[in-house]
């Protein structure tokens, strides 16, 4: 019992008594230098706000300065406490192929940003289409990608995917072509109802003539109808107010003057013997 209670009193003295001012200056080391990298990153954004960086990059740059900034802080505070950087290495050396297996994802998500961020495929605020991923680019970091959808749910999509496979940018351009289909009945005027369209499409605030002149084309000849294509251009801005209101146009002044718009009907004849 006596040699248990030596042995304690002279690990507090040979071991913990002696770490403990390198353990307090380690912590403050980490609280400050914890607080630093948080100013020096306000720093950054006022920087990158009055010189007016792309949005796109702030992001990534602010990701991998705050992580690069962090790690460094960790080996600092390892150095202070007396953790040896040659014995952390060998460490990390012996399980470097698991290590390697397991960054291979994340190594090739930074490139994948850097190419995002070098190619420009999209930037942030853009609205984009990628497999079964669709939404309004929201940030982009240095691993990921966020993006928003319309019924506001947030995607964090690897950037990889991104860089790799092919996507759809709906906002790149200024202009947006916007298509809407109505029919009408076999036997009616298609000049009568072209003419009604085209003077909707010239009465609607959010179609632009700038671009390209609208029209209205018989698109085809269905089974019980002639449907009718109305091709407009708006800006990016105006697309979808363009689009809701000139179906709900259309519909109308077809109603007012006497245009028929079909439906499918089925017709059920009764035999009896």
């Amino acid at each position: 019992m006596e040699q248990l209670i030596d042995a304690g009193k002279k690990f507090l003295t040979d071991v913990l008594f002696q770490n403990i001012p390198k353990l307090i200056v380690a912590l403050i080391v980490l609280y400050v230098g914890w607080k630093l990298i948080k100013l020096l990153n306000r720093i950054m954004k006022k920087i990158y706000e009055r010189h007016q960086v792309d949005a796109s990059l702030q992001e990534f740059l602010h990701s991998l300065i705050d992580i690069t900034l962090k790690v460094l802080l960790v080996l600092t505070v390892m150095g202070i406490i007396g953790i040896q950087m040659t014995s952390f290495v060998a460490i990390v050396g012996a399980a470097g192929l698991a290590v390697g297996m397991a960054l291979q994802g994340t190594l090739q998500n930074f490139a994948g940003g850097v190419i995002i961020l070098l190619l420009k495929p999209f930037k942030v605020g853009d609205y984009i289409e990628q497999g079964s991923y669709s939404g309004i680019v929201k940030s982009i970091q240095i691993f990921n990608t966020t993006i928003v959808t319309y019924d506001n749910l947030t995607i964090v999509v690897p950037n990889t995917e991104l860089a790799t496979k092919s996507l759809t940018n709906y906002t790149a351009l200024p202009m947006r072509r916007v298509s809407v289909k109505v029919g009408i009945s076999y036997g009616e005027s298609v000049e009568k109802a072209r003419s009604i369209a085209l003077d909707v499409i010239n009465k609607n605030p959010y179609v632009s003539n700038d671009y390209k002149e609208p029209n209205v084309y018989v698109n085809a000849l269905g089974e019980s109808s002639v449907d009718l294509l109305m091709l407009v251009w708006a800006t990016q801005d105006n697309y979808w107010q363009c689009l809701f209101t000139l179906n709900q146009e259309i519909y109308e002044a077809f109603q007012k003057n006497g245009i028929e718009i079909p439906f499918n009907q089925m017709d059920i004849h009764i035999k009896q013997n």
